[in-house]
């Protein structure tokens, strides 16, 4: 799997904070995360599809760029979460049977959710959530030299569901999980998102963070396919405020 380092902020990376009714509250995290890029484009109906795939020895080969940028807030019971992410891949290589071909993947995704805690105490806090993931995708396909190309562009929205729960391990550690689920034919055929941490409270503001993060969208309409999934480890420092 291709492999690559994104820094960015993220909204999932730290635990909850007692704080007065009424009040708001809110965190940023500066995040690495190493992240493998994995999946297929297939431009249109009888195309050949290019697989992005490559091993841990290629590690920022095909970096082109990427940026994240995530917030969290909470008032009361109220939660509401933002998430917008972009990344550009490139990949050159060849495909059956023989003929060079290169491609390149541009992903931009924006995410916003509302939801309610359903559950607070000394040892764990669970929020059920709702929103939407607006996808803009972009693909390349150059075959033999330009003797075939394509250049997909497919812009579409998802509902999603989303759960976070926190958890308290020990002083001064806790652990964060987070999952989302959308897509059901509506924009793509499925959009997915995984988050675990483990999570230690430096001082009353910062927390460092180590946890395992995964973002995946299938998208197939008229012969144009987006198979994709980008996952891997993160590292963070949380902000809260």
């Amino acid at each position: 799997m291709m492999r690559k380092l994104f820094a960015g902020a993220a909204l999932f990376v730290a635990s909850g904070l007692a704080v007065s009714a009424g009040e708001w509250t809110g965190q940023v995290t500066p995040y690495v995360w190493a992240a493998g890029v994995g999946g297929d484009i297939t431009p249109f109906t009888g195309a050949p599809s290019l697989s992005f795939d490559k091993s841990a020895s290629e590690i920022l080969e095909d970096v082109d760029g990427a940026f994240f940028l995530s917030g969290y807030a909470r008032r009361d019971r109220l939660v509401l979460m933002g998430d917008l992410s972009w990344s550009s891949s490139s990949k050159a290589g060849a495909i059956p049977p023989g003929l060079p071909a290169e491609a390149k993947l541009k992903q931009r995704s924006l995410t916003l959710l509302a939801g309610w805690r359903a559950v607070t105490n000394e040892e764990m806090s669970l929020d059920l959530l709702a929103g939407l993931r607006a996808w803009k995708i972009k693909g390349s396909v150059d075959i033999a030299g330009g003797m075939l190309s394509a250049s997909p562009n497919k812009d579409f929205v998802d509902p999603l569901v989303a759960i976070r729960a926190n958890f308290k391990l020990a002083d001064k550690w806790s652990s964060i999980f987070y999952v989302d689920y959308g897509g059901f034919g509506s924009g793509s055929d499925s959009t997915s998102q995984i988050l675990a941490t483990v999570n230690y409270q430096a001082n009353d503001n910062l927390w460092l963070s180590a946890g395992y993060r995964q973002l995946n969208v299938d998208y197939r309409s008229g012969g144009t396919k987006f198979d994709v999934s980008m996952a891997g480890p993160l590292l963070g420092a949380t902000w809260r405020f």
